[in-house]
């Protein structure tokens, strides 16, 4: 079966963290273009065409770019394509633009990616009152999502509620002076609270499933 293309763009290797995330967590797809723009960029960049090639592979682009007019330039470009590209924490028309890169809801068009990144899933095995097992279902692209289980595990459920919002953040990779303007929370506060509520939809299943 043909893997899902990813092709990422990035300043400075600004997207390496959400890439070795994708690379271990990830299955059935695969990253096969790296374009990372390590020169000084001008203020204001005229012909951004220079940086940004006309022509991309892949069923989904990853932009990390930094640079406002090289960002807006890409996804001006994969919109001629008709190649979807999610910019997390940005605000570019024709973009898909989560608050964090585990903010984002499932969509159509984003094959095996969408499938396994995006807000947080899981489900989970309760024993005598303490987490038991935790399973990943859907996660966020840095790695939060799996790397906080094993500081889980054994916790009374309360205890694991209170500690994964916590322990979530600062596995976060997210710019702690990052604020959504709406809700006026940060970004890190933002995946801790995903996550919080993730766990709790997945010990009431449980709690639902032993019950029957």
């Amino acid at each position: 079966m043909k893997k899902f293309e990813i092709t990422v763009f990035e300043e400075n290797g600004s997207g390496d963290y959400k890439i070795a995330g994708i690379q271990v967590y990830g299955k059935g797809i695969e990253i096969i273009n790296v374009v990372n723009i390590t020169e000084l960029l001008p203020e204001i960049i005229d012909e951004p065409e220079e940086y940004i090639p006309s022509r991309i592979e892949g069923d989904l682009v990853l932009n990390f770019l930094k640079h406002p007019d090289l960002a807006e330039y890409l996804v001006q470009v994969c919109n001629r394509l008709s190649i979807p590209v999610i910019a997390s924490n940005r605000h570019i028309p024709g973009a898909i633009c989560p608050f964090t890169c585990c903010g984002l809801g499932k969509k159509k068009g984003l094959g095996a990616y969408g499938e396994q990144f995006g807000l947080p899933e899981y489900e989970a095995d309760v024993e005598n009152g303490r987490i038991a097992a935790i399973r990943v279902l859907r996660g966020a692209t840095c790695g939060a999502t799996w790397q906080v289980i094993p500081r889980l595990i054994g916790l009374t459920v309360q205890e694991a509620l209170t500690a994964i919002g916590r322990e979530s953040q600062y596995l976060c990779m997210a710019d702690p002076s990052a604020f959504d303007p709406v809700s006026g929370k940060s970004m890190l506060h933002y995946a801790g609270e995903l996550h919080s509520a993730a766990l709790r939809r997945a010990l009431e299943l449980e709690n639902g499933a032993s019950e029957h």
